[in-house]
């Protein structure tokens, strides 16, 4: 063979490979079977992610946009603004101020300089000790403080703190403050009625919040907002019974009384006697709902309605309406209450002084406890016990506020002899000073009782009849009576006008005893007596000095309240200030029951 013949063999054998097998070095000493596993495992391998490619975008789409969202959209949520509380003539009583309140990062925002961190305590109002206690924290968001007003929040922001967010919210102001909190009542830092008509009416003011979808960067910052994802429905505004200026004038005299008396504690309430309206409840001590750092139980009892007595001799002209009523006695029926006291089962029941022979009127008039307890021994227990409960004594009260108390009526069957003589007059019972006005409006009212309500009142309401027109007026006579110069509530009197009502003194219950050192005055009055317009009731707790009394201490405090009500109210006067003759000091009621 040629050279030019072998060199052209040799170029299309390189051309056409030489074979491992050929060289010793590139040779493959691996058996077959497992080169054919390796691509086998490769195959699969490649066949599970196209699977699980396949179950991801298909079948588990929901889930992982779920998971995905969780980590950067958030759900704000959007307070709804509370409504609003008025008085009758529309007067704000408690209205909502946007604040917000203050968060934080604390992993985020411990990296500030520490002059941002000591800038913020001091505007936030805390020591810087107790900011960095609350930021030494493994939680990823804690609050640094709530309901922080917008002017301090706009300094906060002009530090440009990271890992430091604001969130929206609302703080309740109170522009009467302590005249009407008892009333009114106010809100925690959540927003929630805690007292009064906030409690009471808390779902029909709170509304229904709203919300809306954002995402947020690591900071906890918002870098887009999705939309709205339901709208807040706002609270429902609300218009109360109450006016503000009766509600004053009636706070300062309880004051005035309470600070003149050197007494523990004192109420009033004035109703409406066309619609059973509350026009006033006020209380002392008492607490500014805006400031509520050094509230005590004292401050906050509305005593009003959750504080019960021993009605006493507020309760003898019940006694004598159910006489009157029933046809055992008449206005001229005589009671000899010599000599000044009775025996009832061997227990004496004694009157303060021996009021001899006295007609009915005599009796309400001088505030006698035996000339009492001889009606009460014509009349039936049962008829009495059903006569308490028509006026709402020991019942659940329907008044529509929070914290209302039953009070306490044993059942009639349980009586005993001396207990229902003591009932008579006042002991053995208990009532709230809110029950025991409105059982004042069967004498204002010509014999029938309305509901109260806390609320305006459009349409007058229908009354319960429970005793006759006759049998009220002449029960008025008596207690217009009990406000002359010879009844027990002289100092009751109203210059201009003619009022009724009548006094009690009860002895307080200590450790199981009644006290001689610690007692109650009270007076329920209406007035004016041509036209009832208003029923007022005054409780002065526990007076400290020679005045004590409820004539004393309660009725001139009732007098002082009417006077001024009357006028606010433009009632026109229907007697003669030349009528009003006041002793220098009242007759003195009993105490024993009233």
């Amino acid at each position: 063979m040629t050279r030019v013949e072998r060199r052209t063999n040799a170029r299309v054998a390189a051309s056409k490979g030489v074979a491992f097998s050929k060289s010793p070095v590139l040779a493959v000493n691996v058996p077959n079977w497992r080169s054919r596993l390796v691509l086998f495992v490769l195959f699969a391998a490649f066949a599970a992610l196209g699977v699980r490619a396949l179950w991801l975008q298909g079948m588990s789409t929901q889930f992982l946009q779920k998971q995905g969202k969780s980590r950067y959209e958030r759900t704000l949520e959007l307070p709804a603004t509370r409504g609003k509380i008025t008085d009758r003539h529309g007067a704000v009583l408690a209205s909502s101020l946007p604040v917000k309140a203050v968060w934080a990062i604390p992993e985020d925002l411990l990296k500030n300089p520490a002059e941002k961190i000591t800038a913020l305590a001091r505007l936030l109002e805390m020591p810087e000790a107790d900011l960095r206690k609350k930021l030494d924290s493994d939680r990823t968001f804690v609050y640094l403080k709530r309901q922080v007003e917008m002017p301090v929040i706009a300094e906060i922001e002009k530090l440009k703190i990271d890992g430091l967010d604001t969130r929206k919210e609302y703080k309740r102001f109170y522009p009467q403050g302590e005249v009407m909190t008892h009333l009114v009542g106010f809100t925690n830092v959540e927003d929630v009625g805690q007292e009064g008509i906030e409690l009471f009416h808390q779902k029909a003011l709170m509304g229904v919040p709203g919300s809306r979808r954002v995402i947020k960067d690591r900071l906890g910052h918002i870098a887009e907002d999705l939309g709205m994802f339901r709208e807040p429905h706002q609270g429902k505004d609300l218009t109360l019974s109450v006016d503000s200026k009766l509600q004053y004038i009636a706070f300062t005299s309880v004051k005035n009384a309470v600070e003149k008396f050197n007494a523990q504690a004192g109420g009033a309430v004035v109703l409406d006697v066309e619609t059973g309206e509350v026009l006033a409840m006020a209380n002392y001590p008492t607490y500014n709902p805006n400031d509520r750092k050094n509230l005590t139980g004292a401050q906050l009892r509305n005593r009003v309605i959750t504080d019960t007595f021993e009605p006493g001799s507020t309760i003898k002209p019940v006694t004598v309406a159910l006489g009157l009523e029933t046809r055992r006695i008449t206005p001229e029926t005589v009671f000899d209450t010599n000599p000044g006291y009775i025996m009832v089962t061997g227990k004496r029941i004694r009157d303060t002084h021996n009021y001899g022979v006295r007609n009915v009127g005599g009796i309400i008039q001088k505030s006698s406890n035996i000339g009492v307890v001889k009606i009460s021994q014509m009349i039936p227990a049962q008829e009495m016990w059903e006569m308490y409960t028509k006026l709402g004594y020991g019942q659940a009260p329907r008044f529509g506020f929070p914290g209302a108390t039953a009070g306490r009526v044993r059942p009639w069957k349980s009586w005993k002899p001396i207990e229902y003589a003591n009932m008579a007059f006042g002991h053995g019972l208990s009532v709230s000073l809110l029950q025991m006005a409105r059982s004042y409006m069967i004498f204002a009212r010509n014999g029938d009782i309305i509901p109260l309500s806390f609320l305006k009142v459009e349409e007058k309401p229908v009354g319960q009849q429970v005793i006759s027109a006759k049998t009220a007026a002449q029960v008025r006579t008596m207690l217009e009576s009990v406000v002359s110069p010879e009844g027990t509530a002289s100092k009751a009197q109203v210059p201009g006008y003619r009022v009724g009502g009548k006094t009690g003194t009860a002895e307080k219950i200590v450790n199981g005893r009644y006290s001689r050192t610690d007692n109650i005055g009270y007076f329920v009055g209406i007035a004016p007596m041509s036209k009832p317009r208003f029923i007022i009731a005054v409780m002065i707790d526990n007076p400290r000095g020679a005045l004590r009394t409820g004539g004393s201490v309660a009725a001139p405090t009732a007098a002082d309240l009417a006077a001024n009500a009357l006028r606010a109210a433009n009632v026109p006067p229907d007697s003669s200030i030349t009528d009003i003759i006041i002793p220098a000091e009242p007759v003195e009621e009993s105490v024993d029951g009233g």
